[in-house]
């Protein structure tokens, strides 16, 4: 299977805080001509745009709670249906729990798709940690303290890492070593990628 530039490939970039999941799912995305598909970003443009999902995100977020599954799958199921995502795209930051595991399979079952890989990055915790503490002193964050970082580790390990494990069972994931220059993993992403016959651009496998 190749993807060419208006793409055709359905991925999910998984990783802990300071894996680079970011930099890398806008590389990967860039390639295979598909856009990347991040929470954060939807929460954003749909408040900033006025729209009735992002009035409720608002008040949510206002009112200091974490928008429920249910909100968060709607808004992503939005943004798949928009025309450049029709051929493909890449999530980042969802699903991050089993629930919104099976809203995702019950959206995509129902347009006959499903995820080509699950790309894991895997980096170790002190490592997490170390390149999230620079990240903070380079940008003059005080509020990012290690006991901060290490809070939001724990709860990525224990809500968003067991939904690898229903991945795993499907033969969908991808595990990269995270720990490397940015194109030393980039590199690897693609070779992996490659390997299982998926390639950007129309390129060969």
């Amino acid at each position: 299977m190749t993807a060419s530039a208006t793409g055709s490939a359905r991925f999910l970039i998984v990783g802990p805080q300071g894996s680079g999941k970011g930099t890398q799912g806008v590389l990967v995305a860039e390639a295979f001509g598909v856009p990347q598909v991040a929470t954060g970003d939807i929460f954003r443009a749909n408040v900033a745009g006025g729209t009735e999902l992002g009035k409720r995100v608002q008040a949510i977020i206002e009112a200091g709670d974490l928008v429920p599954d249910e909100l968060t799958s709607e808004l992503v199921r939005d943004r798949l249906e928009q025309a450049d995502a029709a051929g493909g795209f890449l999530l980042d930051g969802y699903p991050r729990n089993r629930g919104q595991v099976d809203d995702l399979d019950a959206f995509l079952t129902g347009r006959g798709e499903a995820l080509d890989a699950v790309i894991e990055l895997v980096v170790p915790r002190e490592e997490s940690i170390g390149r999230l503490k620079q990240r903070a002193t380079d940008q003059g964050r005080t509020d990012d303290t290690e006991e901060v970082i290490a809070n939001r580790l724990a709860i990525y390990e224990r809500e968003t890492a067991p939904i690898l494990d229903v991945y795993r069972d499907r033969g969908a994931v991808v595990r990269i070593d995270g720990v490397g220059t940015l194109d030393e993993v980039t590199e690897r992403i693609f070779s992996a990628l490659a390997a299982r016959g998926l390639a950007p651009n129309g390129v060969s496998a």
